[in-house]
């Protein structure tokens, strides 16, 4: 499975090309960085039941020599009766050369993931959804790739799943371009422009609304599956793009979620229309007693016709098939597309002018749903951790997107989270200003249905890159039978932001 992770598009992967020849030598708006991303699998012993083989796409930033960190997503693909199950974690990786090509990895990360047969049984799989990993491992590092094997642990707590097992690796370095955040909206110096044009090709973030029209289901939920995807698209050459595809029922069946990663094709058709054709393999699914994906595995070919709204903006209509090799899940799928395009250099793009700094925020976020009542009847705090992106409109106005995944157990069971988006407004900042007010309104779902977020709080910046927030806020959702849960939101943020060149 090839599973690019939203986490590392957002952490700047447009240019994730290699870069090509050495750095001009007058001073650059432009930063290289480095990055990499490692692909794992292992399959791991659940006692008394099936095993389940989880395959991990991870990222990792450097932050001193030898030491970086990171986040990962894991999921099943072929073994068991686990479809659905997924995990997501942050964590800190160690690296020590012990000569020549082979060098030496540990890594330790904690997070919260959950999945089963069936709502009931994931509580004896997942436990409270809770879960640490180690890995220790050796690899050979080729310069371009490395390679590598060892053994890695994983737990989850008050759950079936505590096991030690071989783990395999596929680990690639790349570099990226990045300015400053204060740049946006300022045109690269004719030298950046060329390097831009030179080092990055174009990326692609696009939020669809798709809808999975299930035949011949033979789960107990037979209706059609409504999601929220985001997706992550960059393109190798003029036409050939790589993508990383994540989705989340907002309606139908709430929290069936799923992970993609594949190839498209793109055919420009006029001035103001495209057509594209992508083939998508990964993991998902809700629980197979109730939508049967069977280990998890799934296919998803999609044919889509984009009209050019502006320069930078496309609106899209799809159609797709999206089945499940390994049980008996099939779905005709239909969709609409806002897509976002960066454009650092030429192709593709007659406009004239040099490129643009476009500023992008991304939040790690611990939040805490605290008073909750769901029913009228008051429940325990839920903690969790998710990952907000924010898009600029102006100095003062952005677009949210958010994702939450819980890290203990909601009703009894694991595996609660939410999926908001809307819009933010924020103060002007000065130059030397560092404190910034900001409220966000946002529409999403949760488990149990569509609901509504509002959320205001401080920033504060550490510095050009980094920021500190604390806010508090207010979320409330509605099941299809009537019940109604809400709670107020204490939200802990750590900001990354950065700016891109586009055209």
């Amino acid at each position: 499975m090839v599973v690019v992770a939203s986490l590392a598009a957002l952490t700047g992967l447009p240019a994730a090309a290699q870069a090509q020849g050495s750095d001009a030598a007058a001073p650059s708006g432009l930063k290289r960085n480095t990055g990499r991303l490692m692909l794992d699998y292992q399959t791991v012993r659940v006692r008394g039941d099936s095993p389940i083989d989880l395959m991990g796409f991870h990222y990792y930033a450097p932050v001193t020599d030898g030491i970086s960190v990171g986040a990962g997503i894991v999921a099943p693909l072929v073994s068991g009766q686990y479809g659905g199950f997924m995990g997501a974690s942050v964590g800190v990786q160690g690296r020590l050369r012990l000569g020549g090509p082979v060098v030496a990895l540990a890594a330790l990360s904690a997070g919260g993931g959950a999945g089963g047969r069936s709502p009931e049984h994931a509580k004896k799989l997942s436990g409270s959804g809770s879960f640490v990993r180690g890995q220790l491992a050796l690899g050979y590092d080729t310069g371009d790739f490395m390679l590598g094997a060892g053994v890695s642990s994983i737990k989850f707590r008050r759950s079936l799943i505590d096991s030690s097992q071989l783990n395999v690796f596929l680990d690639l370095p790349f570099t990226y371009l990045t300015g400053a955040y204060a740049q946006r909206g300022q045109p690269l110096p004719p030298a950046d422009d060329q390097r831009a044009a030179r080092e990055m090709g174009e990326t692609v973030l696009s939020l669809t609304l798709d809808n999975y029209d299930q035949r011949n289901a033979r789960g107990t939920y037979t209706g059609t599956v409504r999601t929220a995807e985001f997706q992550f698209s960059h393109f190798l050459t003029p036409d050939l793009f790589w993508f990383a595809n994540f989705a989340s029922a907002h309606a139908g069946l709430p929290t069936y979620n799923q992970l993609l990663g594949g190839l498209g094709w793109r055919w420009q058709m006029s001035p103001s229309w495209q057509a594209q054709a992508q083939l998508g393999v990964g993991s998902g699914g809700y629980a197979p007693e109730q939508i049967d994906t069977g280990p998890g595995l799934l296919v998803y070919p999609k044919l889509s016709a984009e009209y050019r709204l502006s320069r930078t903006l496309g609106l899209a209509v799809s159609a797709g098939y999206l089945t499940a090799p390994k049980a008996s899940s099939r779905n005709v799928t239909y969709g609409l597309t806002l897509s976002r395009h960066l454009r650092a250099g030429a192709s593709g793009d007659t406009t004239s002018g040099p490129a643009l700094y476009e500023g992008l925020r991304v939040t790690l976020l611990h939040q805490s749903d605290i008073q909750l009542r769901y029913r009228d009847v008051a429940r325990p705090a839920l903690h969790m951790l998710g990952l907000q992106v924010d898009m600029p409109v102006s100095d003062r106005w952005y677009l949210p997107l958010q994702a939450s995944a819980a890290y203990t157990s909601y009703l009894g069971y694991p595996g609660y989270a939410e999926v908001f988006a809307g819009v933010g407004v924020q103060t002007h900042m000065a130059p030397g200003e560092r404190f910034q007010p900001f409220a966000e309104l946002m529409a999403g779902a949760n488990v149990h249905g569509k609901g509504g977020k509002v959320n205001a709080g401080l920033r504060y910046l550490l510095d050009d890159h980094l920021a500190v927030s604390l806010s508090g806020g207010r979320v409330q959702a509605r099941s299809a039978s009537g019940g109604r849960y809400v709670a107020n939101t204490v939200s802990l943020g750590l900001d990354y932001r950065f700016a891109v060149p586009t055209r």
